[in-house]
């Protein structure tokens, strides 16, 4: 038997592909103002589980919203992550997209100090002495040193996005940075991505250029 292909136009795949998601999502409870974010989710991975798994602090979108648009600057922990982030649209605001995973002084502090390149990368971000949002997709040793940045007051993000995926540390870092009291957006779990911290970041993104049509 021959399988049944829907005639949908290229443009049209991702307004079919939301219908799809919000038709399978029926009447599961999403927190207000935050369903763009995880059907975007749900869009990048083709898991509901984002449905349930993502945590978000009270008024977490709307203060990462209100960063951006005051020209806060995003960090990740990967190449990936920034490669994925719409840094066109982040840069009508007065933003840049920074990764330091790469950074040669990175690589020598981390091998000095016995720790891992993601956690330099966050001291180094820590001493630009700008706003920052971190998106952290890929290491929970990011999201640990931000925890340490944070009880030290060397650091106040105005977010954090804390998606890495594994198995090692990955759900303890993520509830590290749910008892702080920055503005978090947390994939609860083993759950995560390079790609899930670049989607969420591009969702905020795309929420404050439709702004108007969105909050309606």
């Amino acid at each position: 038997m021959k399988t049944q292909l829907e005639n949908v136009k290229p443009k049209e795949i991702e307004t079919r592909s939301f219908e799809i998601i919000t038709q399978e999502l029926g009447d599961t409870k999403l927190v207000p103002g935050t369903e763009l974010i995880v059907k975007r989710c749900i869009h990048t991975s083709a898991d509901f589980d984002y449905a349930q798994n993502l945590c978000f602090s009270d008024g977490a979108v709307e203060k990462a919203l209100a960063a951006v648009k005051n020209g806060a600057c995003i960090v990740t922990d990967t190449q990936m992550a920034k490669a994925g982030i719409n840094k066109k649209a982040l840069a009508k605001y007065g933003g840049e997209v920074y990764c330091f995973m790469s950074d040669e002084d990175v690589a020598a502090a981390a091998k000095a100090q016995g720790s891992t390149r993601a956690a330099a990368s966050m001291e180094k971000a820590a001493a630009m002495g700008k706003p920052l949002i971190f998106a952290i997709g890929n290491a929970p040793t990011a999201l640990i040193k931000l925890y340490e940045l944070i009880q030290e007051k060397k650091i106040s993000p105005y977010c954090i996005i804390g998606v890495p995926v594994g198995f090692v540390n990955v759900v303890q870092s993520k509830e590290m940075i749910m008892e702080t009291q920055v503005p978090y957006i947390v994939a609860k779990g083993r759950k995560g991505g390079s790609n899930i911290a670049a989607c969420i970041c591009n969702a905020l993104l795309y929420m404050i250029d439709n702004e108007r049509d969105y909050w309606k």
